[in-house]
């Protein structure tokens, strides 16, 4: 070959290798572009992940913490109900051995809860239901309830003992007629006032 031609092929040669020299360079650059915005897609796409979970996790925390919360104070709640029962169960064990015993304030407190039933039917011919044990422990004062019923409604009234009841003590007091009645036993009353009396219950056993 001659060495024009050779010039010829090595100016062509030269001139292909600068324009592969070139298209490499732009090739380099382009695929570096690439390279990095993948590992910046990545590394957001790992921070997105890593922020959900732990957003999920502390979503899980905070729900568990909750529910333990909840659980602790239900489990507070029952015991402390099962000790405001046990004190209204031992209350009423007392009751039932006052009643049952012969002292003269449980008397007393037939008198009244006799007469407070009498008042709130009206008075009137009134029938007493008691235990059979309390009869004879109100009927010396069956005269004088009859009396103040009548003095306070200003309605003669008349009180006489029916039939036994199955109960702690207190009474059942109706008119003749059968028309009203008041149920005045001890478990009616602690039924009554239970939920009154169960704040201060609770203020006695918890404060």
């Amino acid at each position: 070959m001659s060495s024009g031609a050779d010039k010829i092929v090595s100016s062509i040669l030269s001139d292909a290798q600068s324009k592969a020299d070139v298209v490499i360079q732009e090739a380099q650059k382009e695929s570096e572009v690439i390279l990095e915005e993948g590992q910046k897609k990545a590394q957001a796409e790992k921070e997105r992940m890593l922020d959900d979970a732990n957003k999920q996790s502390n979503m899980k925390y905070q729900q568990l913490i909750s529910e333990a919360k909840m659980n602790a104070r239900r489990a507070e709640l029952e015991a402390r109900e099962e000790v405001i029962e046990d004190a209204f169960k031992t209350a009423e064990e007392e009751l039932k051995k006052i009643a049952f015993s012969s002292s003269e304030e449980y008397k007393n407190s037939l008198v009244e809860i006799v007469k407070e039933a009498t008042l709130e039917v009206g008075g009137g011919e009134v029938v007493l239901h008691l235990k059979a044990e309390d009869v004879d422990k109100i009927k010396d004062s069956i005269e004088t309830i009859a009396k103040d019923v009548e003095t306070q409604t200003g309605i003669k009234t008349t009180l006489e003992i029916g039939e036994n009841i199955s109960t702690i003590g207190g009474a059942v007091v109706k008119t003749k007629n059968g028309e009203i009645e008041v149920n005045n036993t001890i478990e009616s009353r602690l039924s009554r006032f239970k939920k009154s009396l169960r704040s201060e219950v609770a203020k006695v056993l918890f404060n």
